[in-house]
């Protein structure tokens, strides 16, 4: 199970690379069934992984001039102290078992992946749809709503390891008023910030296995969807990987309810 682990793990920076987001939907599932590690565990490590190889992304993203830091920053602040936050106090809180009732235990573990598989199935029903690259028709800049937006977002990625770039993007998009190829390169600077701080505020909570392989292999994942990118038409791509991320979402609450 390794194996087919570590040859997925490359899907992991591909699915970055060509769309922006989306690399946690996959390096959790592959955390917690093919290498088998512990969710709580497993959502370190994927900020880690999606963290280190959304950074390696955002460089060439830089160089193309697609990235607005400026409005990366305003974003990536309140979601930053929030993801940290989280990591480093309301994650270790919750009690392993949360409570009983009759032969049903609703643990710790069924939370996180719950509200993981939860959003990897909201994420997958606009792909599908093959909704066309949100545009938007305003140009103001909402600064107010910039920072709720990154706040909850912040919240949520510290809650269960996931990156958020399928909010983050047309968040940045509609809130502010960006392009979406420079929306998805902020997206990826974004979320290479809160996912390595976030993993910053686990290191005091937990004994690490750094996933080194894993994360290069991603990286060499997302240099290949960087320049895939600009061949190939994003729109069949997003409903394919729709599809997936659904069929996922559908297993992860299967395999954990029942």
């Amino acid at each position: 199970m390794e194996f087919f682990g570590y040859a997925a793990s490359i899907l992991i920076g591909l699915i970055l690379g060509l769309l922006g987001g989306g690399g946690s939907i996959l390096s959790i599932p592959i955390l917690v069934y093919l290498f088998h590690i512990e969710p709580v565990l497993a959502s370190a490590y994927s900020l880690f992984i999606v963290g280190i190889t959304s950074f390696a992304g955002a460089i060439p993203k830089y160089r193309q001039h697609l990235i607005n830091i400026r409005t990366g920053i305003l974003f990536g602040i309140p979601s930053i102290i929030t993801i940290f936050c989280t990591r480093k106090w309301i994650v270790p809180s919750i009690p392993d078992i949360i409570f009983t009732s009759g032969n049903f235990v609703f643990t710790k573990r069924l939370l996180l992946l719950g509200i993981f598989a939860v959003l990897m199935v909201l994420a997958a029903i606009p792909m599908i749809r093959g909704k066309k690259n949100p545009i938007s028709t305003s140009q103001r800049f909402r600064t107010f709503l910039v920072i709720v937006e990154g706040a909850l977002i912040g919240f949520l990625t510290g809650l269960v390891g996931a990156g958020g770039g399928f909010l983050i993007i047309p968040a940045l998009v509609f809130l502010t008023g960006l392009p979406f190829k420079t929306a998805v390169g902020t997206s990826l600077f974004i979320i290479s910030i809160n996912s390595l701080l976030g993993f910053a505020g686990d290191l005091f909570n937990y004994k690490m296995d750094w996933p080194l392989s894993i994360s290069a292999l991603a990286i060499v994942g997302i240099i290949i969807g960087t320049r895939l990118s600009l061949r190939i038409p994003g729109t069949q791509l997003k409903k394919a990987f729709g599809w997936i991320t659904l069929a996922m979402g559908c297993f992860i609450l299967y395999r954990e309810i029942f």
